[in-house]
């Protein structure tokens, strides 16, 4: 299940359990649309892959008990600015890679 974690770990900015602001790699890694698209360049400084949307969980119990109300979003914050000059090493090591092949 993923944590849905509350800030963004290179500006700390929060990103509640709604925020469509919220972007993740495979590894749920979490960064804000603005550092993930701009400041990264789609390549996430952990693991070199691509980001996607965060999905939202249900805020309300629709069917099962599925929701964020039994399901809670982690409070753990992962606040670890990047290291820009390494990112952007990492980003032309990756240049003309697709996230789908990285």
């Amino acid at each position: 299940m993923l944590a849905l974690r509350p800030t963004c770990e290179h500006c700390d900015t929060a990103l509640p359990p709604a925020s469509g602001q919220a972007r993740i790699c495979s590894f749920e890694c979490t960064f804000c649309a603005d550092c993930a698209d701009t400041l990264l360049g789609n390549v996430c400084p952990n693991c070199g892959g691509g980001f996607t949307p965060r999905p939202v969980r249900p805020a309300s119990d629709r069917k099962g008990g599925n929701y964020l109300g039994k399901y809670p979003a982690s409070a753990e914050r992962k606040h670890r600015p990047v290291d820009l000059a390494a990112h952007a090493a990492l980003r032309r090591s990756l240049d003309g890679v697709p996230p789908q092949d990285r």
